[in-house]
């Protein structure tokens, strides 16, 4: 009987450990194609981005439990929006990347800090698509986005990095 569970205790810690090793060689997989498709936002060009995001959704599929291809995928449709403001593509970019927050926002491993600099950086794109109307309207949830995400994680670099080119922004649409 002693043998018995003597064999079933190996078993299960050699099960588990198989299991940890699948899953660290699958975070690696993963975290390498999420390289290779950013690697390629060298030339920052609308195909590029386009390209890019398109891979992203693939690692998506692959991985659909992971937040990282997530959160770079609504990343990469808001900085190819920002910068194509008019593009036809835009719109369609903007709808993804606010499906792919409110998925991120149910997923229990998500940093919140991240999914509020997610979030204001989605107003601040409505703002550049049309400041006159946008302005007023998107102003407050950009900041109350960035300064939670701040508060929430002080060290969030992209959080701290868009909340300084937003007040820069506000400052030469002013003329202050």
């Amino acid at each position: 009987m002693t043998f018995q569970i003597f064999n079933h205790r190996v078993l299960s810690i050699a099960l588990m450990m198989m299991a940890s090793v699948c899953i660290h060689a699958q975070e690696s997989s993963m975290r390498a194609l999420i390289g290779q498709s950013l690697s390629k936002l060298q030339e920052p060009t609308p195909e590029a981005f386009l390209n890019c995001v398109a891979e992203l959704k693939r690692i998506d599929t692959m991985f659909p439990d992971s937040i990282q291809p997530k959160y770079q995928m609504a990343l990469q449709s808001l900085n190819f929006s920002v910068l194509n403001p008019h593009s036809e593509e835009t719109e369609r970019m903007l709808t993804e990347a606010s499906q792919t927050i409110s998925k991120m926002e149910k997923m229990q491993d998500a940093d919140p800090s991240d999914i509020c600099t997610l979030r204001g950086f989605f107003y601040m794109v409505r703002i550049v698509q049309n400041p006159a109307q946008n302005g007023q309207r998107y102003y407050l949830d950009v900041m109350q986005n960035f300064e939670k995400a701040l508060k929430l994680n002080p060290e969030n670099q992209l959080a701290n990095q868009l909340q300084k080119k937003f007040f820069e922004g506000m400052r030469q649409a002013t003329g202050q």
